[in-house]
């Protein structure tokens, strides 16, 4: 299968990351930005957390400077929305979004997905939809035990090295999340590997994101 690729080695990549909480953007795209950063492409990447309080912003700030380590230039914004009430500040939440469209333009954003079972990244797809009308949206997925994992429709290859950079990241970064049960090596390679499968990736690993609208030249 013809791979469409975001940028080649030596070019330039703007990205915008958006998660609402401190380990959804590493979860769901981690691989794919490291991927991104050892092949070679000058990553420019906005990553912003919508909830993220104490112990929880500092994992996030620290986890964010570990996977974009050697990219080109970075930003870091960790916001205080209430973790699991995000409907009920859609307004706000829209705000602080416009605010960053007003400081960044990406070429592409990265963020939940449409029918994810947790309300905060719903509302997030949402409104990432509402703010973001003229990029390039890739929505990735977030394991749990709702079981509300959909069938995605595009795929990047993770080498094995690079999915267990990913895997010691978040072991490394998120202590406040190793109690749960579905936190574990095992979820994160079992996914990888189901969707490397779908994508014949040549190291049998892959991250998979739903991919809506985009403009083929």
């Amino acid at each position: 299968m013809r791979g469409l690729g975001l940028a080649r080695r030596g070019e330039a990549l703007s990205i915008l990351c958006l998660g609402a909480h401190s380990d959804d953007i590493e979860i769901g795209a981690g691989g794919t930005l490291l991927s991104l950063i050892a092949s070679g492409v000058k990553l420019d990447v906005c990553w912003c957390v919508l909830s993220a309080r104490g112990q929880r912003s500092e994992e996030a700030r620290a986890s964010a400077a570990a996977f974009l380590e050697g990219a080109s230039s970075s930003m870091v914004e960790v916001a205080d929305f209430e973790d699991s009430y995000f409907p009920s500040h859609s307004r706000s939440i829209k705000q602080w979004l416009i605010d960053v469209r007003s400081r960044v333009d990406p070429d592409v954003v990265f963020t939940h997905a449409r029918f994810d079972a947790h309300q905060d990244h719903r509302e997030v797809n949402q409104l990432t939809w509402n703010v973001f009308r003229n990029h390039l949206v890739l929505e990735y997925e977030i394991p749990k035990w709702d079981g509300d994992l959909c069938q995605p429709n595009a795929y990047v290859p993770l080498t094995a090295s690079v999915l267990e950079r990913k895997i010691e990241l978040l072991h490394q970064h998120f202590g406040t999340q190793r109690s749960k049960d579905w936190f574990d090596r095992e979820t994160f390679v079992g996914l990888a590997r189901l969707r490397g499968m779908e994508c014949r990736a040549a190291e049998h690993f892959a991250e998979a994101f739903t991919f809506r609208k985009a403009r083929i030249l």
